[in-house]
């Protein structure tokens, strides 16, 4: 298994351990943004992209809600194209 400072390689973790780890970093994303030092934030921002680039590649094709797309959004908001 490849570990680096934020933890093991994404790529090494089971679909379990790798929602965890999502929603682990998504629940610190903001006080991380607030209140850590800008080498806090950039380490922070590596690791969440990295866990978040994992999960898409492993479920290309998962549920995508049409109200979280540009067009849902904008039909929502009533703009145009």
């Amino acid at each position: 298994m490849t570990v680096h400072e934020g933890g093991p390689s994404a790529r090494d973790l089971e679909d379990g351990q790798l929602l965890k780890e999502l929603e682990a970093i998504h629940r610190t994303r903001h006080e991380t943004l607030l209140h850590a030092s800008d080498d806090a934030l950039t380490t922070h921002t590596e690791r969440m992209n990295e866990l978040e680039r994992e999960y898409v590649r492993r479920h290309p094709q998962r549920a995508q809600t049409s109200s979280r797309t540009r067009a849902g959004a904008r039909a929502r908001t009533g703009e145009d194209d």
